[in-house]
């Protein structure tokens, strides 16, 4: 098993983007990968894994997506479908060659929609935990929980109490906190990893660009992208996920029992970021059907 031994991302570079500086990292030579972070995350989320698969004999990339990390975050409304342009405008630019998108959570569904509707430049798609949606669909909720979420959406929208409310959010304790209730390895909430998380929101605009986020359009369902998923599919899990439980997975699990294109992993004592928690066991899962004969055109 490839050990995973790098703590940091080095190679970062700077790429304008509609006249945003947008911040992204490459490293190794090889066929492509595009690994996407997801909601509050940045391209060192991936610190653990990008230097193991450029070794591999990939050529990997990573961009913050407008918005998150190091990456501008200018004031405007943020949805999926910006977000996708980016990505697609980046492969323009920078890689120009059948990709294999890679994303966790919130970047998990960008990959998938990234492949199923532009599948010329794709040659395959991972989601780790992916997320269902960039905000709840009101009609998935009961009636009391849609009353809940209709009034948190006015408050973090409010010029008065979303300040009050996202300093509270983003102070380290609760990231500590937050993190506690998504990860199950308890030693992997480093101080690296929720300094990560704060310094973006020290940003001017972070604020807003918070509340855009959470009160964007939850975007296309995974069941309507896999539908017209063109591409080979992995799929990993965490098992032991709150927030995108392993129950919710049973879309992906039931179209790998009769897919041969659709790979499922579930990743034990894992949880939302199965890729930071237990990054060799994903390491190993990404390699070995990158590796396989699916890939016969892209492996190194």
């Amino acid at each position: 098993m490839i050990q995973a031994t790098s703590p940091s991302l080095q190679n970062r570079s700077t790429w304008n983007w509609q006249n945003h500086q947008i911040q992204y990292a490459v490293q190794g030579t090889g066929s492509p990968l595009l690994l996407i972070h997801g909601f509050g995350a940045s391209i060192g989320h991936w610190r653990k894994n990008l230097p193991v698969l450029a070794a591999a004999g990939y050529r990997v990339f990573a961009l913050d997506l407008l918005g998150f990390g190091n990456s501008d975050k200018p004031l405007l409304n943020y949805t999926l479908d910006l977000w996708q342009q980016q990505i697609y405008d980046f492969w323009q630019e920078k890689i120009q060659a059948p990709t294999v998108f890679i994303g966790n959570s919130i970047g998990g569904l960008l990959a998938l929609m990234v492949t199923a509707n532009f599948p010329e430049i794709a040659a395959g798609c991972t989601v780790i935990n992916c997320a269902g949606g960039l905000n709840h669909r009101p009609e998935e909720l009961p009636a009391p929980l849609r009353a809940v979420m209709g009034t948190f959406t006015k408050v973090v929208s409010s010029p008065l109490s979303g300040p009050v409310l996202f300093n509270l959010i983003r102070r380290k304790p609760q990231l500590r906190r937050t993190l506690s209730q998504v990860y199950r390895d308890r030693a992997a909430i480093t101080e690296e990893l929720v300094e990560m998380l704060y310094q973006p929101s020290c940003h001017p605009n972070a604020q807003k660009v918070f509340a855009s986020i959470l009160t964007a359009p939850p975007g296309p369902t995974p069941a309507s992208l896999l539908q017209r998923l063109e591409r080979p599919l992995l799929v990993i899990w965490g098992e032991d996920d709150p927030w995108t439980p392993l129950a919710g997975a049973k879309v992906y699990r039931e179209l790998a029992e009769r897919n041969p294109d659709v790979t499922f992993t579930s990743i034990p004592k894992a949880g939302h970021c199965p890729h930071d928690e237990c990054p060799d066991l994903v390491n190993a899962s990404l390699l070995d059907w990158l590796n396989s004969d699916r890939f016969s055109v892209i492996s190194p």
